[in-house]
């Protein structure tokens, strides 16, 4: 009996990274435990999670995320630009337009080509934010937490809690450099605020249309870059009035232009998809 060997492409989206395997013919057995042993830096490929791609009655394709540590994400915006990279690289269509399935719902991506051909970047109509505690949802005794005091043990923070298909908390900072990222973000992500946790944004104000910002991901950890979050930090901006609506994100990983636009009330978000490497993993323990 041989070792069941998966097909997969490593891609990233400012450093973002993600395992990507197409499963329009088969779906792997346990994609939770599946993501755990993929994702680990040191014992395999190394990720922030696997992303499948998959068939779907609703839209072009579909994609389904699993974060580190196997549980199961409803978007990511810099998986779904990948997304769009690879369906159109790899030959699976030719459409420039796609509509791209979701937990979070349908998202429509446009394909932006490079000078050899290939996808470089793609711009996501991410949907309409919700600031609505019980949509994010978050716990609070107001219909919306805008900049709202939260206890922690280092003392208070002031959180803006925004959906982007996902639950996200935005902390507006001074300076990046006096935050804990890993013990704050960690302690905000299990805050019970949050119902099903919540990936914490910590943001500096550049100007009115530069933001600088980490991210401490939902079952992740810290990551180089996070699409929703960009946008639920461009959001949050403007709810409190430090930003304009046209808007450049500034991540460890790069750059994201994150558009809230007034006209339909939906974020769009710009930026580049990159293929790292592709290869067969040796599935640890799974005999066919």
């Amino acid at each position: 009996m041989a070792q069941e060997q998966i097909k997969f492409t490593k891609m990233h989206g400012i450093g973002n990274d993600y395992i990507y395997i197409d499963c329009t013919k088969a779906m792997p057995d346990d994609p939770e435990g599946l993501s755990r042993e993929m994702s680990d830096r040191h014992f395999g490929i190394g990720s922030d999670g696997i992303i499948l791609i998959l068939p779907s009655d609703k839209a072009d394709f579909r994609m389904r995320i699993f974060n580190a540590d196997g549980s199961e994400a409803r978007m990511c915006g810099n998986g779904s630009r990948c997304v769009g990279k690879y369906v159109y690289d790899h030959g699976l269509t030719d459409k420039m337009q796609l509509t791209l399935e979701t937990l979070a719902g349908i998202k429509v991506l446009d394909l932006h080509l490079d000078e050899n051909g290939a996808v470089g970047s793609v711009t996501v109509d991410m949907g309409e934010p919700t600031a609505d505690v019980d949509m994010v949802p978050v716990r609070s005794g107001e219909k919306q937490m805008i900049d709202a005091d939260v206890a922690i043990s280092s003392g208070k923070l002031r959180i803006t809690a925004i959906s982007m298909g996902n639950p996200h908390g935005v902390v507006f900072v001074n300076d990046l450099s006096e935050i804990d990222i890993h013990t704050v973000g960690r302690e905000l992500e299990l805050h019970p605020m949050w119902p099903d946790r919540a990936n914490i944004e910590f943001a500096r104000i550049l100007s009115s249309d530069m933001i600088q910002m980490r991210v401490w991901e939902r079952g992740s950890g810290e990551t180089m870059a996070c699409g929703t979050g960009a946008c639920a930090t461009a959001v949050a901006g403007v709810l409190t009035g430090r930003c304009r609506r046209d808007v450049t994100i500034r991540l460890l990983g790069g750059d994201l232009r994150i558009y809230w636009d007034p006209s339909d009330g939906h974020v769009y978000m710009t930026g580049p998809a990159t293929e790292v490497f592709n290869g067969i993993y040796t599935r640890a323990g799974q005999l066919v």
